[in-house]
């Protein structure tokens, strides 16, 4: 006769390091020591993060936007024999413009355990380390690469607030051109390469900003925050808030 299991298996989503793997937490490196089973974007580059931390044995299941329903069916039957399984994608916090939103609805519907392990972040590292005021902020994550780009856009344009947005080295000065063309006078935060050898941080206005992308500096992944308002702006809003 089947029995169920006593118990279900746990789903731990594990942010893992941008670059750098020092960047880690101690409780990711537990976690996947712990769980049986790891679902990732691309296992091959998840077996060189789990080799370093000497992390063996584990069973990996591909799980990407191409694969989702047959992936999301071996997650749910793991956790359901009780088995416990972290995701991780290939760089920071899953679920964050990655992989993983259609995994967590559906195993909310089926009353399944979600637990966060926190840790690295392209978005929060790159506001961490921004000048420009960005206690209010609106992240846009990719935008699409042609239809719904332009709308996309003029909508966060109209937000009158800052906004982030992820961006490949393939599109980035397309992106300032079209900032530029709805927000002149925007100031611009770009975090190239974060935590890798040739990180690089820069804020000014969009034509200085290119000016310096243009001299062959635009490998690797950015984080691209917008402030619609010149420098005039920035300078009484800081005034403003010292005085609260």
């Amino acid at each position: 006769m089947h029995t169920e299991p006593s118990h279900t298996g746990t789903l731990y989503v594990v942010a893992t390091p941008l670059g750098n793997l020092e960047d880690i937490t101690l409780r990711a490196i537990k976690t996947l020591k712990q769980s049986r089973a790891i679902a990732c974007e691309d296992t091959r580059h998840a077996s060189i993060l789990l080799k370093h931390f000497d992390i063996l044995g584990k069973k990996l299941i591909s799980y990407h936007n191409y694969n989702e329903p047959r992936a999301i069916g071996q997650i749910i039957a793991l956790l359901e024999e009780g088995t416990d399984v972290s995701l991780i994608t290939d760089a920071g916090t899953p679920v964050i413009s990655d992989p993983g939103y259609a995994l967590l609805h559906a195993l909310h519907e089926k009353n399944l355990k979600i637990i966060p392990i926190p840790g690295p972040s392209a978005l929060t590292a790159a506001l961490s380390a921004c000048p420009l005021p960005v206690n209010n902020f609106f992240f846009a994550g990719f935008l699409p690469h042609k239809k719904g780009r332009k709308s996309r856009l003029e909508y966060l344009a109209g937000l009158h607030a800052s906004f982030v947005l992820y961006e490949s080295p393939y599109r980035i000065m397309k992106l300032l051109d079209e900032v530029e063309h709805l927000l002149p006078d925007a100031q611009i935060f770009v975090g190239r390469e974060m935590t890798k050898i040739y990180e690089e941080y820069l804020t000014g206005p969009i034509e200085e900003i290119r000016q310096h992308l243009a001299n062959g500096k635009t490998r690797g992944e950015f984080v691209v925050i917008v402030h619609p308002a010149g420098k005039k702006t920035i300078k009484s809003e800081e005034n403003h808030a010292d005085h609260h």
